[in-house]
């Protein structure tokens, strides 16, 4: 396996998106990307306390013992952990209320992936050619979707298209999706911020991944969204040839 990851602030004045990626043993790898939200400084604070918990929790907790249940609970409860030292920091100062960020972590080993996610950063997999999208969006747009109020077209340019229903760290408790998926030998797992989801079609995103190794690809990915004007900080997590 080959992880690789990167974030740009693109036309931003601050990169409030964090990502890490760890080689746990010579078949698990780990990565976990968050996007944060809230005025001044609150975005990139919310992001990095929980990007830094999530990875500290999972990083130092993993056991190659683990069967599929320990991984899902060493997943959501670093989540939750990061939601608590999110929401705590948020009380702690005034200035900072309603901060929060996203998640979206995965642990991979052996083909199968491990997967949990609250808000809109994107989860996706990637095998013989095709890349689908693992994770639901928590947004205002995906539930009127799934009301059938608006369709697919509407989704992407609904007004309301980046407001998410669910965050880290702004309420006390938060539920958190999971997922287990098996992936066929020499697939790869994206994670990534909206600001690259939002300006990369699966398309785009299958073709790069699946003609270009890690590095090349994960530059693409980010050369891209620049080219397409995107007005938002970009970052993914890639891990190939599983």
């Amino acid at each position: 396996m080959n992880a690789v990851s990167r974030t740009d602030i693109g036309s931003r004045k601050e990169n409030q998106d964090r990502v890490k990626v760890a080689i746990l043993n010579d078949n698990t790898a780990f990565a976990v990307v968050c996007d944060g939200m809230g005025g001044e400084n609150a975005g990139g604070l919310a992001s990095e306390l929980a990007i830094n918990m999530v990875y500290d929790r999972v990083t130092s907790g993993y056991r190659e013992d683990f069967d599929s249940n320990n991984i899902k609970n060493l997943l959501t409860s670093a989540v939750g952990a990061a939601n608590v030292v999110v929401y705590n920091a948020a009380r702690d100062d005034e200035s900072r209320e309603g901060m929060g960020t996203t998640c979206v972590a995965a642990i991979v080993r052996d083909g199968v992936v491990h997967m949990v996610n609250v808000g809109d950063s994107r989860g996706y997999v990637f095998e013989h050619g095709c890349l689908n999208q693992v994770t639901t969006d928590h947004t205002v747009v995906r539930f009127l979707y799934e009301q059938g109020e608006i369709g697919e077209e509407e989704m992407r340019n609904h007004p309301l298209r980046n407001k998410i229903t669910k965050a880290v760290g702004v309420v006390q408790s938060v539920d958190i999706d999971y997922f287990e998926i098996s992936v066929s030998e020499g697939g790869a797992l994206l994670l990534c911020s909206d600001g690259l989801s939002n300006y990369c079609t699966n398309e785009v995103i299958a073709e790069y991944i699946g003609n270009y190794d890690a590095d090349e690809c994960a530059d693409r990915l980010i050369s891209h969204v620049i080219e397409q004007k995107g007005n938002d900080n970009i970052t993914l997590a890639l891990i190939k040839d599983l």
